[in-house]
């Protein structure tokens, strides 16, 4: 029987659950993971996983570094970012606002509508990851015509495939903000607007956490000194 409703895709693969059997069958008895795309991966694997958030770094991060952040507002590029964006805001005690947006095709933005008011603020678009950054470049201009008076954004993961640098390059972003959980050495030789936070001491704690028998969640909200 084929599926005729438009946009339905029943056989979707859930590659997340290979990359777990495959983990556990090379022999792995503990995963630990930075800021996971979606939290329920942790459910497919059969061995102990720790989901570390990089929100603490960043929240340091945007205190050392945006001089006015008391007056700035926390955006997700998208609905789904809202959970995140809102707790960023909370802990810096700022309003927060998302960018709705509409697909008609993959990778490509067909409308984006923004809910909250970004007018003479400072705007900090927050995601978990960037790969063409065709959003974040749109959602820049969208903050900036909707009044905002800069434009940072912080990702965790800079992936950034295909045209994602010359894009960067051409927004009006003060700084994109990225984590080093991947490399970034190359991507910055090309880009003077990638600046990078330093995660390894929040991976190489909860390691040491993990082998001495200590309590990982501590890392949830704090960055070890």
């Amino acid at each position: 029987m084929q599926d005729t409703e438009p946009g339905l895709q029943s056989r979707a693969p859930i590659s997340a659950k290979l990359v777990a059997n495959m983990l556990s069958v090379a022999g792995a008895d503990h995963i630990i993971t930075m800021d996971l795309h979606a939290s329920q991966i942790q459910g497919f694997f059969d061995i102990p996983v720790d989901n570390l958030y990089a929100e603490p770094a960043v929240l340091q991060w945007i205190r050392e570094n945006i001089t006015e952040w008391r007056n700035c507002i926390i955006v997700s590029p998208d609905a789904g970012g809202a959970k995140r964006v809102t707790s960023i805001a909370d802990r810096l005690n700022v309003e927060f606002a998302l960018i709705h947006k509409e697909r008609k095709k993959a990778n490509e933005v067909d409308r984006m509508v923004l809910v909250g008011d970004v007018k003479d603020r400072v705007a900090i678009l927050v995601d978990d990851m960037a790969d063409t950054c065709g959003t974040i470049c749109h959602a820049a201009d969208k903050l900036l015509s909707a009044g905002a008076t800069k434009v940072y954004a912080i990702l965790t993961h800079g992936i950034f495939s295909g045209p994602a640098i010359s894009r960067i390059n051409n927004a009006a972003f003060e700084a994109v903000v990225v984590t080093n959980t991947i490399p970034q050495e190359d991507k910055m030789k090309h880009c003077s607007k990638i600046q990078v936070i330093d995660i390894s001491m929040i991976l190489a704690e909860a390691i040491r956490r993990t082998h001495n028998g200590e309590s990982v969640s501590y890392l949830f909200s704090h960055v070890p000194l």
